[in-house]
């Protein structure tokens, strides 16, 4: 009788044990406590304590905490969807990318503290002189996107005429380029009121391209422009360590005259224009090297390697996208062409004099079915109405495409 009793105690000790190391594995905090001073709340130390977040999030173990059934099958659900979007988004898919960002938004005002007092220790809104012209420019094209959705881009360029052949300092011709000084005027001009949630949108971008988007040209890849490119102009990193070891003096005249990196190379393609952003940069090497190796990874084409140095792809919006790399090239680089089915018309696409005789003569050339070849250089529009790298669906297109304008 008294081995019974002892048994029955035994055994109800250690239900209760069980029960209590549930409980409090339940009710664990996943993250310490984070020790709050001015250092902070910078963007390194928050883009740390995102990864750190989604890596426990995704690889937490759900069957060790005890949750009922109806809760493990949610929760289940929840760890699948975080895992596709963290997947997705490096693709392009911009629903992942919602998915990810309103994620990080929650994070860093519920579990990090972010609010109105310490959120302009990261991005110094309210001193607009501390402001770069990234922090100014990512802004504006937030402020833009919300009224204009992905057209902000070509609202922003047509509304302050920023694709006009203009001079610069250092150059003998005129060329097509954006300036820091005409984002400050831009910004000066617009004088944008901004909420703590327009803020902390701002800061969540900032923090999401550095993670899983394609850095400094996260937000304008997505925006209806004709394409973009990286690293195809500038000087490499390797020639500028060249140089330092056979000519520092020669090193020091790059430097003094600014002469741009290759990972300061940034142009876009708007209107059958080259457009250089001369007031954004990729900063590093590696990180113009990291959007290379994930700018391509959609549908899985291979591995970019020093033996098979260039990949040819599409992304997940039918974006054509090629990628380089050294050795075949003198360094990273990637041209992402989009194409504008839409609101592509022969009108918008052959603007030279004489243009209805060669508008006419393509209709008569469609109805006789005629075999048409378009040519020309890069940038003259030839492409605005195709896309994707299937021969034989462009040239189906095209003849439903200009049937239709007949």
């Amino acid at each position: 009788m008294v081995n019974l009793l002892l048994i029955a105690i035994i055994f109800l000790v250690a239900i209760f044990l069980v029960f209590k190391f549930i409980k409090k594995r339940q009710n664990e905090q996943v993250e310490e406590q984070i020790q709050v001073d001015d250092k902070t709340y910078t963007l390194e130390l928050m883009t740390a304590f995102i990864k750190k977040r989604l890596d426990e999030i995704t690889k937490i173990n759900l069957y060790d905490i005890g949750l009922s059934e109806e809760e493990l099958k949610r929760r289940k659900q929840k760890k699948y969807e975080l895992k596709q979007a963290l997947k997705g988004c490096t693709y392009g898919d911009i629903n992942d990318k919602k998915y990810v960002k309103e994620l990080i938004f929650d994070l860093l005002s519920r579990e990090y503290g972010v609010d109105e007092t310490n959120i302009s220790k990261a991005i110094p809104f309210d001193i607009p002189s501390l402001l770069t012209p990234q922090d100014k420019f990512d802004i504006i094209i937030y402020m833009y996107k919300n009224e204009f959705a992905y057209e902000a881009m070509s609202e922003l360029i047509n509304k302050y005429k920023l694709d006009e052949l203009k001079y610069v300092s250092g150059e003998a011709k005129p060329c097509y380029v954006i300036t820091s000084e005409e984002i400050e005027q831009i910004y000066e001009k617009e004088n944008f009121t901004l909420t703590f949630t327009d803020k902390l949108n701002v800061l969540v971008q900032r923090i999401y391209q550095h993670y899983k988007g394609y850095s400094c040209i996260d937000e304008i890849r997505d925006m209806n422009i004709d394409g973009i490119s990286g690293g195809v102009s500038g000087l490499p990193e390797s020639f500028l360590s060249q140089v330092a070891q056979s000519d520092g003096d020669y090193l020091e005249q790059i430097v003094d005259h600014k002469v741009p990196r290759a990972c300061d190379s940034i142009w876009i393609m708007f209107h059958g224009k080259s457009i250089r952003l001369a007031f954004l940069s990729f900063g590093t090497e590696a990180e113009l090297k990291r959007v290379c190796q994930n700018i391509y990874k959609y549908n899985n084409p291979g591995q970019l390697s020093d033996t098979n140095g260039y990949k040819i792809n599409e992304m997940k919006d039918g974006s054509r996208v090629v990628v380089v790399r050294p050795s075949m090239s003198e360094t990273w680089a990637f041209f992402v062409r989009k194409f504008d089915v839409k609101r592509a018309t022969l009108e918008q696409i052959i603007r030279f004099p004489g243009k209805d005789e060669a508008i006419d003569l393509l209709k008569y050339l469609v109805k006789g079915a005629r075999i048409i070849s378009l040519t020309g250089e890069q940038g003259c529009r030839k492409n605005n109405n195709a896309y994707g790298n299937d021969r034989k669906y462009i040239r189906n297109y095209e003849l439903t495409y200009y049937r239709n304008c007949i």
